[in-house]
C-alpha cells in the first residue's frame, strides 16, 4: 500500500469511528488527500525535536506550545487529573529527568518545568505491544496512532515509560465546543491518543503547531524541528553545538526529543 493511500485510510478511519461524524472531519480527510499529493510536503529521513530548556526558562509561565497543540488537535480540557488528556505539557525538571538531578544542583534547573510529549522513539515499546497495529512507526520515525484500529486495551500506555499517551475514559466531544473545533478529527470514548509530530501539518509543508507557536511567542531556538539524518539541518547542528540530554536513555528506546541544558 502506497504512503498516500495509507495516509488517507488512517485519517478516514479516525473520522468514521462510531456515530456523530462532524463536518470538520470530512474537511480533514479531504485536506489530507490533497496534502499527500502536494510537492510541498515536508519530508525527512528521521524527524527529531530539540528543546532548549535555558531559553524556555526565560519564558516562565508561557503555554504557547501547549495551547497551540491542543487547539489544533481538538484535545479536550478535562479537569479530572485521572481522566485528563495531554499531547504536550510541562513537568518539573527533577520529575522528567530524575537521573540528571542531584541535591547539589542549581534549584533554578531542578525546578524549571520541562516540556514533554511523545518521544517518537527509535525503538518504541508501544508499537511492540499493540495487538491490532493501531500504533506503528512510519519510515521517517514518527510513531502514529490509528484510533480506528484501537480497541482500548491500553497495553501501549502500560508499555510507554514516558507517560506520553492518554486514554479517553469518556466522550471527549462533551468537553469541546463543537462549533469551534478545527479540521482535525475528533475522537470517541475508549481510544488512546497522543502527539504525532503534526503529520497532518507536515503533509502541507508546515511545521508542528507547537514549534510554530513557540517561534512566534518566544522567537526561534526554543523549540526546533527537523531531519536528524541531514547533518546540515538545524536540529543536527544544535545537537553538535551544545550538551543535550534525553529522557530515560538507559531503557534503550532511543527518544528523538532532545533537550539542551
Amino acid at each position: 500500500m502506497d504512503e498516500s493511500r495509507r495516509g488517507f485510510l488512517k485519517v478516514a478511519g479516525c473520522a468514521l469511528i462510531g456515530a456523530g461524524v462532524t463536518a470538520p472531519v470530512g474537511k480533514a480527510v479531504a485536506s489530507v488527500i490533497g496534502a499527500k499529493d502536494s510537492s510541498g510536503a515536508l519530508k525527512a529521513g528521521r524527524w527529531a525535536m530539540v528543546i532548549d530548556l535555558k531559553k524556555c526558562r526565560e519564558r516562565e509561565g508561557c503555554t504557547a506550545c501547549m495551547d497551540a497543540c491542543h487547539i489544533e488537535h481538538n484535545v479536550p480540557k478535562v479537569n479530572d487529573p485521572k481522566k485528563e488528556l495531554k499531547w504536550i505539557w510541562k513537568e518539573p525538571f527533577k520529575n522528567v529527568f530524575p537521573e540528571e538531578s542531584h541535591r547539589h544542583q542549581d534549584k533554578k534547573v531542578t525546578m524549571t518545568p520541562a516540556i514533554i510529549l511523545c518521544n517518537h522513539c527509535e525503538n518504541p515499546p508501544c508499537v511492540r505491544v499493540c495487538p491490532t497495529q493501531a500504533t506503528w512507526k512510519r519510515k521517517d520515525g514518527i510513531v502514529m496512532m490509528d484510533m480506528h484500529r484501537c480497541i482500548g486495551c491500553r497495553y501501549c500506555i502500560a508499555a510507554c515509560p514516558y507517560g506520553s499517551r492518554s486514554f479517553n475514559w469518556q466522550d471527549p466531544r462533551d468537553f469541546l465546543d463543537m462549533e469551534k473545533t478545527t479540521d482535525y478529527p475528533t475522537r470517541t470514548k475508549g481510544v488512546v491518543e497522543k502527539c504525532t509530530f503534526c503529520t497532518e501539518r507536515l503533509a502541507k509543508g508546515l511545521l508542528p503547531a507547537c514549534v510554530e507557536a513557540c517561534n512566534k511567542a518566544a522567537g526561534p531556538g526554543v523549540m526546533s524541528f527537523g531531519d536528524l539524518d541531514d547533518p546540515n539541518s538545524e536540529v543536527a547542528q544544535l545537537l553538535k553545538s551544545g550538551y543535550s540530554i534525553r529522557r530515560k536513555p538507559g531503557l534503550g528506546t532511543e527518544p528523538q526529543v532532545y533537550y539542551l541544558v
